[in-house]
Protein backbone atom coordinates (compact mmCIF):
# COMPACT_ATOMS: atom_id res chain seq x y z
CA UNK A 1 0.00 0.00 0.00
CA UNK A 2 1.42 3.36 -1.07
CA UNK A 3 1.59 6.50 1.06
CA UNK A 4 -1.19 7.96 -1.08
CA UNK A 5 -3.36 4.92 -0.30
CA UNK A 6 -2.71 5.27 3.43
CA UNK A 7 -3.54 8.98 3.41
CA UNK A 8 -6.67 8.36 1.33
CA UNK A 9 -7.80 5.57 3.67
CA UNK A 10 -7.32 7.74 6.76
CA UNK A 11 -9.23 10.60 5.13
CA UNK A 12 -12.12 8.35 4.10
CA UNK A 13 -12.38 6.83 7.59
CA UNK A 14 -12.42 10.26 9.22
CA UNK A 15 -14.99 11.70 6.82
CA UNK A 16 -17.31 8.73 7.11
CA UNK A 17 -16.98 8.54 10.88
CA UNK A 18 -18.15 12.14 11.15
CA UNK A 19 -20.85 11.55 8.53
CA UNK A 20 -22.24 8.62 10.52
CA UNK A 21 -22.13 10.65 13.74
CA UNK A 22 -24.18 13.31 11.98
CA UNK A 23 -26.69 10.68 10.81
CA UNK A 24 -27.07 9.45 14.40
CA UNK A 25 -27.60 13.04 15.60
CA UNK A 26 -30.23 13.62 12.92
CA UNK A 27 -32.13 10.48 13.91
CA UNK A 28 -31.95 11.37 17.61
CA UNK A 29 -32.95 14.95 16.82
CA UNK A 30 -35.92 13.77 14.81
CA UNK A 31 -37.06 11.59 17.74
CA UNK A 32 -36.72 14.57 20.07
CA UNK A 33 -38.83 16.72 17.76
CA UNK A 34 -41.57 14.08 17.78
CA UNK A 35 -41.40 13.87 21.58
CA UNK A 36 -41.38 17.65 21.91
CA UNK A 37 -44.47 18.01 19.72
CA UNK A 38 -46.39 15.71 22.07
CA UNK A 39 -45.13 17.18 25.34
CA UNK A 40 -46.97 20.24 26.69
CA UNK A 41 -44.99 23.35 27.62
CA UNK A 42 -44.79 23.68 31.41
CA UNK A 43 -46.86 26.57 32.71
CA UNK A 44 -45.43 29.26 34.95
CA UNK A 45 -46.79 28.90 38.48
CA UNK A 46 -46.96 31.79 40.92
CA UNK A 47 -45.26 35.09 40.23
CA UNK A 48 -43.19 35.18 37.06
CA UNK A 49 -39.46 35.72 37.70
CA UNK A 50 -38.06 39.08 36.66
CA UNK A 51 -36.15 38.87 33.38
CA UNK A 52 -33.62 41.28 31.91
CA UNK A 53 -33.62 41.09 28.10
CA UNK A 54 -30.39 42.40 26.62
CA UNK A 55 -29.94 43.44 23.00
CA UNK A 56 -26.39 44.32 21.89
CA UNK A 57 -26.52 46.60 18.85
CA UNK A 58 -23.90 48.26 16.67
CA UNK A 59 -25.19 50.35 13.72
CA UNK A 60 -28.49 48.45 13.67
CA UNK A 61 -30.77 51.35 12.68
CA UNK A 62 -32.30 49.36 9.83
CA UNK A 63 -33.67 46.63 12.10
CA UNK A 64 -33.58 47.83 15.72
CA UNK A 65 -37.08 49.40 15.83
CA UNK A 66 -38.80 46.22 14.69
CA UNK A 67 -36.81 44.17 17.20
CA UNK A 68 -37.60 46.34 20.21
CA UNK A 69 -41.28 46.53 19.26
CA UNK A 70 -41.40 42.72 19.10
CA UNK A 71 -39.81 42.51 22.55
CA UNK A 72 -42.29 45.03 23.96
CA UNK A 73 -45.13 42.85 22.66
CA UNK A 74 -43.97 39.60 24.30
CA UNK A 75 -46.56 37.45 26.04
CA UNK A 76 -44.96 37.89 29.46
CA UNK A 77 -46.09 40.11 32.36
CA UNK A 78 -44.95 43.57 31.33
CA UNK A 79 -43.94 44.52 34.86
CA UNK A 80 -41.73 41.42 35.14
CA UNK A 81 -39.17 42.15 32.44
CA UNK A 82 -36.93 44.95 31.30
CA UNK A 83 -35.35 45.54 27.89
CA UNK A 84 -31.78 46.80 27.87
CA UNK A 85 -30.46 47.88 24.47
CA UNK A 86 -26.71 48.42 24.39
CA UNK A 87 -26.27 50.83 21.49
CA UNK A 88 -22.57 50.17 21.17
CA UNK A 89 -20.56 52.98 19.58
CA UNK A 90 -23.02 53.29 16.68
CA UNK A 91 -22.47 55.92 14.01
CA UNK A 92 -25.89 55.58 12.36
CA UNK A 93 -29.31 56.82 13.54
CA UNK A 94 -29.78 54.06 16.14
CA UNK A 95 -29.72 56.42 19.13
CA UNK A 96 -32.43 58.63 17.59
CA UNK A 97 -34.67 55.66 16.81
CA UNK A 98 -34.21 54.22 20.29
CA UNK A 99 -35.02 57.58 21.90
CA UNK A 100 -38.28 57.70 19.93
CA UNK A 101 -39.15 54.22 21.17
CA UNK A 102 -38.55 55.32 24.76
CA UNK A 103 -40.82 58.33 24.31
CA UNK A 104 -43.56 56.15 22.77
CA UNK A 105 -43.34 53.71 25.70
CA UNK A 106 -42.76 55.86 28.81
CA UNK A 107 -44.30 53.32 31.18
CA UNK A 108 -42.20 50.38 30.09
CA UNK A 109 -38.84 49.20 31.41
CA UNK A 110 -36.94 50.16 28.26
CA UNK A 111 -33.35 51.11 29.05
CA UNK A 112 -30.98 52.48 26.42
CA UNK A 113 -27.23 52.43 27.02
CA UNK A 114 -25.22 54.48 24.52
CA UNK A 115 -21.48 53.76 24.53
CA UNK A 116 -18.66 55.52 22.69
CA UNK A 117 -15.30 54.46 21.30
CA UNK A 118 -13.80 54.54 24.81
CA UNK A 119 -16.41 52.54 26.75
CA UNK A 120 -17.65 50.39 23.86
CA UNK A 121 -16.93 49.33 20.32
CA UNK A 122 -14.96 46.31 21.53
CA UNK A 123 -17.25 43.48 20.49
CA UNK A 124 -20.46 41.77 21.49
CA UNK A 125 -19.04 40.25 24.68
CA UNK A 126 -17.99 43.65 25.99
CA UNK A 127 -21.40 45.13 25.12
CA UNK A 128 -23.18 42.31 26.97
CA UNK A 129 -21.01 42.85 30.05
CA UNK A 130 -21.91 46.56 30.01
CA UNK A 131 -25.61 45.74 29.84
CA UNK A 132 -25.33 43.03 32.49
CA UNK A 133 -23.81 45.52 34.94
CA UNK A 134 -27.03 47.59 34.78
CA UNK A 135 -29.48 44.67 34.71
CA UNK A 136 -31.51 43.51 37.70
CA UNK A 137 -33.26 40.34 36.51
CA UNK A 138 -32.71 36.97 38.16
CA UNK A 139 -32.81 35.59 34.62
CA UNK A 140 -30.98 37.12 31.65
CA UNK A 141 -32.30 36.71 28.08
CA UNK A 142 -30.35 37.65 24.96
CA UNK A 143 -31.69 38.62 21.56
CA UNK A 144 -29.73 39.87 18.57
CA UNK A 145 -30.68 43.23 17.09
CA UNK A 146 -32.21 41.72 13.94
CA UNK A 147 -34.59 39.37 15.77
CA UNK A 148 -38.37 39.18 15.78
CA UNK A 149 -39.23 36.69 18.53
CA UNK A 150 -42.66 35.11 18.55
CA UNK A 151 -44.85 36.39 21.39
CA UNK A 152 -44.52 33.24 23.49
CA UNK A 153 -40.77 32.79 22.96
CA UNK A 154 -39.65 34.22 26.30
CA UNK A 155 -42.42 32.57 28.31
CA UNK A 156 -41.44 29.13 26.99
CA UNK A 157 -37.78 29.66 27.90
CA UNK A 158 -38.62 30.89 31.42
CA UNK A 159 -41.07 28.05 32.07
CA UNK A 160 -38.40 25.47 31.20
CA UNK A 161 -35.62 26.92 33.33
CA UNK A 162 -37.84 27.57 36.35
CA UNK A 163 -39.05 23.97 36.60
CA UNK A 164 -35.55 22.39 36.51
CA UNK A 165 -32.76 23.66 38.76
CA UNK A 166 -30.17 21.56 36.92
CA UNK A 167 -30.56 23.79 33.88
CA UNK A 168 -28.13 26.69 33.69
CA UNK A 169 -29.56 27.89 30.42
CA UNK A 170 -32.39 27.16 27.99
CA UNK A 171 -32.08 27.88 24.28
CA UNK A 172 -34.78 28.33 21.68
CA UNK A 173 -34.83 28.03 17.92
CA UNK A 174 -34.16 30.67 15.31
CA UNK A 175 -35.69 30.71 11.85
CA UNK A 176 -34.74 32.56 8.68
CA UNK A 177 -36.94 35.63 8.27
CA UNK A 178 -35.72 36.50 4.77
CA UNK A 179 -35.68 32.91 3.48
CA UNK A 180 -36.91 33.80 -0.02
CA UNK A 181 -34.65 36.82 -0.56
CA UNK A 182 -32.02 34.90 -2.54
CA UNK A 183 -30.70 31.44 -3.28
CA UNK A 184 -28.15 31.96 -0.52
CA UNK A 185 -30.86 32.58 2.10
CA UNK A 186 -32.63 29.42 0.91
CA UNK A 187 -29.40 27.53 1.60
CA UNK A 188 -29.07 29.15 5.03
CA UNK A 189 -32.67 28.29 5.88
CA UNK A 190 -32.01 24.60 5.17
CA UNK A 191 -28.69 24.70 7.02
CA UNK A 192 -30.38 26.22 10.06
CA UNK A 193 -33.13 23.61 10.16
CA UNK A 194 -31.09 20.52 9.38
CA UNK A 195 -27.57 20.98 10.67
CA UNK A 196 -27.74 23.57 13.41
CA UNK A 197 -31.06 22.78 15.07
CA UNK A 198 -31.34 19.09 14.36
CA UNK A 199 -27.81 18.65 15.72
CA UNK A 200 -28.82 20.59 18.85
CA UNK A 201 -31.89 18.40 19.29
CA UNK A 202 -29.86 15.24 18.72
CA UNK A 203 -27.15 16.19 21.21
CA UNK A 204 -29.79 17.02 23.82
CA UNK A 205 -31.60 13.73 23.23
CA UNK A 206 -28.44 11.62 23.48
CA UNK A 207 -26.11 13.49 25.81
CA UNK A 208 -28.15 16.31 27.42
CA UNK A 209 -25.75 18.74 25.77
CA UNK A 210 -26.54 21.88 23.78
CA UNK A 211 -24.50 24.86 22.70
CA UNK A 212 -25.89 28.33 23.33
CA UNK A 213 -26.59 30.20 20.07
CA UNK A 214 -26.07 33.93 19.84
CA UNK A 215 -29.75 34.70 20.33
CA UNK A 216 -33.04 33.53 21.87
CA UNK A 217 -31.68 32.01 25.05
CA UNK A 218 -32.00 32.55 28.78
CA UNK A 219 -29.40 32.08 31.52
CA UNK A 220 -29.40 32.31 35.32
CA UNK A 221 -27.96 35.53 36.73
CA UNK A 222 -25.91 33.88 39.45
CA UNK A 223 -24.08 31.79 36.83
CA UNK A 224 -22.98 34.92 34.96
CA UNK A 225 -21.87 36.47 38.23
CA UNK A 226 -19.82 33.41 39.19
CA UNK A 227 -18.05 33.12 35.84
CA UNK A 228 -17.47 36.87 35.54
CA UNK A 229 -19.68 37.52 32.54
CA UNK A 230 -18.71 37.06 28.92
CA UNK A 231 -15.15 36.50 27.72
CA UNK A 232 -14.22 39.74 25.92
CA UNK A 233 -11.63 37.89 23.82
CA UNK A 234 -14.24 35.49 22.41
CA UNK A 235 -16.00 36.45 19.19
CA UNK A 236 -18.02 33.23 19.42
CA UNK A 237 -19.09 34.20 22.92
CA UNK A 238 -22.08 31.87 22.82
CA UNK A 239 -20.04 28.68 22.33
CA UNK A 240 -17.40 29.84 24.81
CA UNK A 241 -19.84 30.48 27.63
CA UNK A 242 -21.54 27.14 26.97
CA UNK A 243 -18.40 25.25 27.99
CA UNK A 244 -18.05 27.25 31.20
CA UNK A 245 -21.67 26.45 32.08
CA UNK A 246 -20.97 22.77 31.39
CA UNK A 247 -17.98 22.82 33.74
CA UNK A 248 -20.12 24.28 36.53
CA UNK A 249 -22.23 21.13 36.38
CA UNK A 250 -25.28 22.70 34.71
CA UNK A 251 -27.07 21.51 31.60
CA UNK A 252 -28.28 23.56 28.63
CA UNK A 253 -31.66 22.49 27.26
CA UNK A 254 -33.10 22.99 23.78
CA UNK A 255 -36.76 24.05 23.62
CA UNK A 256 -37.67 24.34 19.90
CA UNK A 257 -41.13 25.75 20.62
CA UNK A 258 -39.47 29.03 21.58
CA UNK A 259 -38.92 30.63 18.17
CA UNK A 260 -37.35 33.84 16.96
CA UNK A 261 -37.05 34.98 13.37
CA UNK A 262 -33.81 36.59 12.27
CA UNK A 263 -32.37 38.17 9.17
CA UNK A 264 -29.63 36.22 7.38
CA UNK A 265 -26.95 37.45 4.96
CA UNK A 266 -28.25 37.90 1.43
CA UNK A 267 -24.93 38.12 -0.40
CA UNK A 268 -21.94 35.77 -0.45
CA UNK A 269 -19.61 38.57 0.67
CA UNK A 270 -21.60 39.29 3.85
CA UNK A 271 -22.14 35.57 4.49
CA UNK A 272 -18.43 34.82 4.10
CA UNK A 273 -17.45 37.51 6.58
CA UNK A 274 -20.02 36.34 9.12
CA UNK A 275 -19.17 32.64 8.84
CA UNK A 276 -15.44 33.30 8.94
CA UNK A 277 -16.04 35.10 12.24
CA UNK A 278 -17.99 32.09 13.52
CA UNK A 279 -15.25 29.69 12.44
CA UNK A 280 -12.49 31.81 13.96
CA UNK A 281 -14.47 32.22 17.17
CA UNK A 282 -15.14 28.50 17.48
CA UNK A 283 -11.47 27.71 16.85
CA UNK A 284 -10.62 30.04 19.76
CA UNK A 285 -13.05 28.09 21.96
CA UNK A 286 -11.59 24.75 20.88
CA UNK A 287 -8.04 25.87 21.63
CA UNK A 288 -9.11 27.35 24.98
CA UNK A 289 -10.87 24.15 26.04
CA UNK A 290 -8.52 21.60 24.46
CA UNK A 291 -7.06 20.75 27.87
CA UNK A 292 -10.47 19.44 28.95
CA UNK A 293 -9.82 16.38 26.78
CA UNK A 294 -7.50 15.24 29.55
CA UNK A 295 -9.60 16.49 32.48
CA UNK A 296 -11.55 13.69 34.17
CA UNK A 297 -14.04 16.21 35.57
CA UNK A 298 -15.02 17.06 31.99
CA UNK A 299 -15.94 13.52 30.95
CA UNK A 300 -19.65 14.42 30.78
CA UNK A 301 -18.94 16.92 28.01
CA UNK A 302 -16.26 14.89 26.24
CA UNK A 303 -18.53 14.38 23.23
CA UNK A 304 -18.90 18.11 22.60
CA UNK A 305 -15.17 18.72 22.92
CA UNK A 306 -14.39 15.98 20.39
CA UNK A 307 -17.33 17.03 18.21
CA UNK A 308 -16.12 20.62 17.78
CA UNK A 309 -12.49 19.52 17.46
CA UNK A 310 -13.43 17.04 14.72
CA UNK A 311 -15.57 19.47 12.71
CA UNK A 312 -13.09 22.35 12.65
CA UNK A 313 -9.83 20.41 12.36
CA UNK A 314 -10.20 16.71 11.55
CA UNK A 315 -12.95 17.07 8.95
CA UNK A 316 -11.30 20.06 7.28
CA UNK A 317 -7.94 18.28 6.94
CA UNK A 318 -9.58 15.05 5.74
CA UNK A 319 -11.67 16.79 3.07
CA UNK A 320 -8.71 18.79 1.78
CA UNK A 321 -6.49 15.72 1.77
CA UNK A 322 -8.95 13.46 -0.07
CA UNK A 323 -9.78 16.14 -2.66
CA UNK A 324 -6.09 16.86 -3.26
CA UNK A 325 -5.25 13.17 -3.69
CA UNK A 326 -8.11 12.64 -6.15
CA UNK A 327 -6.97 15.64 -8.21
CA UNK A 328 -3.33 14.50 -8.20
CA UNK A 329 -4.44 10.96 -9.13
CA UNK A 330 -6.51 12.26 -12.06
CA UNK A 331 -3.52 14.31 -13.27
CA UNK A 332 -1.22 11.29 -12.99
CA UNK A 333 1.10 12.70 -10.33
CA UNK A 334 0.23 10.04 -7.73
CA UNK A 335 -1.33 6.62 -7.93
CA UNK A 336 -3.88 5.37 -5.43
CA UNK A 337 -5.84 2.12 -5.76
CA UNK A 338 -8.54 3.63 -3.54
CA UNK A 339 -9.52 6.38 -5.97
CA UNK A 340 -12.43 4.48 -7.51
CA UNK A 341 -13.54 3.20 -4.11
CA UNK A 342 -13.34 6.73 -2.71
CA UNK A 343 -15.48 8.00 -5.60
CA UNK A 344 -18.11 5.37 -4.78
CA UNK A 345 -18.15 6.44 -1.13
CA UNK A 346 -18.36 10.06 -2.23
CA UNK A 347 -21.50 9.34 -4.27
CA UNK A 348 -22.99 7.39 -1.36
CA UNK A 349 -22.24 10.31 0.96
CA UNK A 350 -24.07 12.69 -1.38
CA UNK A 351 -27.15 10.47 -1.35
CA UNK A 352 -27.09 10.25 2.45
CA UNK A 353 -26.66 14.01 2.69
CA UNK A 354 -29.62 14.75 0.41
CA UNK A 355 -31.97 12.21 2.00
CA UNK A 356 -31.04 13.05 5.59
CA UNK A 357 -31.28 16.80 5.04
CA UNK A 358 -34.63 16.56 3.26
CA UNK A 359 -36.10 14.43 6.08
CA UNK A 360 -35.03 16.94 8.74
CA UNK A 361 -36.32 19.94 6.77
CA UNK A 362 -39.71 18.23 6.52
CA UNK A 363 -40.14 18.50 10.30
CA UNK A 364 -40.93 22.20 9.89
CA UNK A 365 -44.34 23.42 8.79
CA UNK A 366 -44.28 24.98 5.35
CA UNK A 367 -41.01 23.29 4.37
CA UNK A 368 -42.41 19.99 3.08
CA UNK A 369 -42.10 20.76 -0.62
CA UNK A 370 -40.31 19.17 -3.55
CA UNK A 371 -38.46 22.37 -4.44
CA UNK A 372 -36.38 21.95 -1.29
CA UNK A 373 -35.03 18.67 -2.68
CA UNK A 374 -33.50 20.48 -5.65
CA UNK A 375 -32.17 23.22 -3.37
CA UNK A 376 -30.45 20.59 -1.19
CA UNK A 377 -28.84 18.94 -4.25
CA UNK A 378 -27.52 22.30 -5.42
CA UNK A 379 -26.50 23.11 -1.87
CA UNK A 380 -24.13 20.14 -1.70
CA UNK A 381 -22.09 21.10 -4.74
CA UNK A 382 -21.90 24.80 -3.87
CA UNK A 383 -22.75 25.91 -0.33
CA UNK A 384 -21.16 22.94 1.42
CA UNK A 385 -17.94 23.32 -0.54
CA UNK A 386 -17.82 26.99 0.42
CA UNK A 387 -17.80 25.84 4.04
CA UNK A 388 -14.36 24.29 3.52
CA UNK A 389 -13.02 27.65 2.36
CA UNK A 390 -14.65 29.45 5.30
CA UNK A 391 -13.13 27.16 7.93
CA UNK A 392 -9.70 27.22 6.28
CA UNK A 393 -9.76 31.02 6.11
CA UNK A 394 -11.06 31.22 9.68
CA UNK A 395 -8.12 29.14 10.86
CA UNK A 396 -5.72 31.34 8.88
CA UNK A 397 -7.11 34.59 10.37
CA UNK A 398 -7.13 33.08 13.87
CA UNK A 399 -3.42 32.24 13.59
CA UNK A 400 -2.72 35.66 12.08
CA UNK A 401 -4.50 37.43 14.95
CA UNK A 402 -2.64 35.25 17.44
CA UNK A 403 0.77 35.96 15.95
CA UNK A 404 0.27 39.71 15.56
CA UNK A 405 -1.79 39.99 18.80
CA UNK A 406 -4.59 41.91 17.10
CA UNK A 407 -7.41 43.21 19.30
CA UNK A 408 -10.91 41.74 18.99
CA UNK A 409 -13.26 44.10 17.14
CA UNK A 410 -17.03 44.27 16.68
CA UNK A 411 -17.88 42.19 13.62
CA UNK A 412 -20.98 43.75 12.11
CA UNK A 413 -23.22 41.73 9.80
CA UNK A 414 -24.81 43.94 7.15
CA UNK A 415 -28.60 44.29 7.44
CA UNK A 416 -31.22 44.71 4.74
Amino acid sequence: MTIADILMLISVICIWSLLLVNVVLIIAGYLYYIQNERDPIPELEGEAPFVSIMVPAHNEGIVITRTVEALLALDYPHDRYEIIVINDNSSDNSSVLLSHLQMKNPNRNLIIINTDSVTGGKGKSNALNIGFAQSKGELIAIYDADNTPEKNALRFLVAEIVKDQTLGSVIGKFRTRNRDASLLTRFINIETLSFQWMAQAGRWKLFKLCTIPGTNFIIRRHILERIGGWDIHAIAEDTEISFRIYMMGYRIKFQPKSVTWEQEPQTVKVWFKQRTRWAKGNIYVIVKNFKLLFDRSARNILFDIIYFLSIYFLLLISLLMSDLLLILHALGFVHTTLASFSSFLWMLAIIMFIVGTFITVMTEKGEMKLSNLWIIMLMYISYCQMWIVVVAYGLYTYLKDLIFKREVKWYKTERY
